[in-house]
């Protein structure tokens, strides 16, 4: 009982590090595949503490036939190692069902800056609004907790686009 609060405490403190500093306003689709831009930007250990900048996105696929059985869900892509996929258990333990759903990130390589994490964000933001791009988010995390991050943004926005995805299925008589 106890190994899981010392657990519950480590992945709350995990989570509370990550910032989704710009968020997108669009919900997702209800049926097929929405993709979900980002920029992760994380700040590495010290004494280095170099900032890095990751361009990306998460493919989240909803079925196209619900089936009343419900198949859990699938991550790909989001840690590089097995034993950080504990935490994505954890999270989904814990949370709205996630059943049906496909994750999938992509992305690229990773660009050094010597900003702080607070100037390259502020860069970034006047980026993004110079190209009144309202599609790509972006989330501030420490380095040893990216796919976290990516994951962290990703359900949020399965979260929030929840209650327009049912009403729709309402709507068309699904459910």
């Amino acid at each position: 009982m106890f190994d899981d609060f010392e657990e519950m405490r480590r992945m709350h403190s995990a989570w509370e590090a990550i910032q989704i500093v710009r968020t997108v306003q669009f919900t997702l689709f209800t049926f097929g595949e929405s993709v979900l831009e980002y920029l992760l930007v994380t700040e590495g250990e010290p004494p280095e503490r170099m900032v890095k900048i990751r361009k990306g996105e998460v493919k989240v696929t909803r079925p196209l036939i619900i089936r009343p059985d419900g198949d859990g869900p699938e991550f790909h892509n989001f840690f590089e190692e097995s034993q950080d996929e504990r935490a994505i258990e954890f999270l989904i333990s814990r949370t709205a069902a996630f059943s049906n759903l496909r994750f999938t990130n992509a992305s690229g390589p990773e660009r050094i800056v010597s900003d702080q994490i607070e100037e390259a964000v502020a860069k970034l933001q006047r980026q993004l609004d110079g190209e009144d791009e309202d599609r790509v988010a972006i989330i501030t995390a420490p380095a040893a907790l990216a796919g976290l991050a990516i994951l962290k943004y990703t359900t949020d926005r399965v979260v929030q686009s929840a209650p327009g995805n049912v009403q729709e299925l309402r709507e068309r008589g699904l459910l």
